[in-house]
């Protein structure tokens, strides 16, 4: 790679370097071809002519088992495979609209995750007020495993109850009732 300089004093610069640090002079960005291409994402592929579809991965079938929290201004679904921050905050929370009247919930309070096996645990995000699980404090940043019937609570007021069908699957990935 050749040595570049800087247009405003001459002295060597990187490639990546933004400013020259001898002088302060903005460096020039390289162009679009000279930047190095980014591996395709895996829909850009899918995409692509003649592709032929991505393999799922190989974690076994997603269970169709949704998680429910019956909060006081509505129900919040959590399915299979997927995290939910809970939370005021709409840049942070899809439900944040559940929680705009409660200036006790943190912006970003707690994170629900159910996994593809159809397992949930909440993490309090390090709120100011706590997460709490049937009374018990969730530790900040430590994942706490919740069940059907078990009663989330945000801060000092903002209680749902948990709905989690018992589902699981059997050694041969078929639904099998628990």
């Amino acid at each position: 790679m050749a040595t570049l300089t800087c247009p405003g004093c001459g002295a060597a610069v990187s490639h990546d370097d933004l400013i020259c640090f001898t002088c302060g002079t903005n460096l020039p960005r390289r162009s679009p071809v000279e930047e190095e291409a980014a591996p395709p994402t895996v829909m850009q592929e899918y995409l692509r002519p003649g592709a032929a579809p991505p393999k799922p991965p190989a974690t076994g079938p997603i269970s169709p088992v949704v998680l429910r929290l019956a909060f006081p201004a509505g129900n919040v679904d959590v399915p299979a495979g997927t995290s939910l921050v809970l939370g005021r905050d709409p840049a942070e929370s899809l439900v944040a609209a559940a929680f705009a009247d409660y200036e006790n919930v943190s912006r970003r309070h707690a994170t629900i995750t159910v996994s593809d096996t159809g397992q949930a645990t909440i993490r309090d995000e390090y709120s100011t007020n706590g997460t709490f699980v049937n009374d018990d404090r969730v530790l900040p940043g430590t994942d706490v495993r919740i069940t059907d019937g078990d009663r989330v609570r945000l801060a000092a007021d903002v209680a749902a109850d948990v709905s989690l069908p018992r589902q699981g699957f059997s050694s041969n990935g078929h639904p099998s009732a628990g």
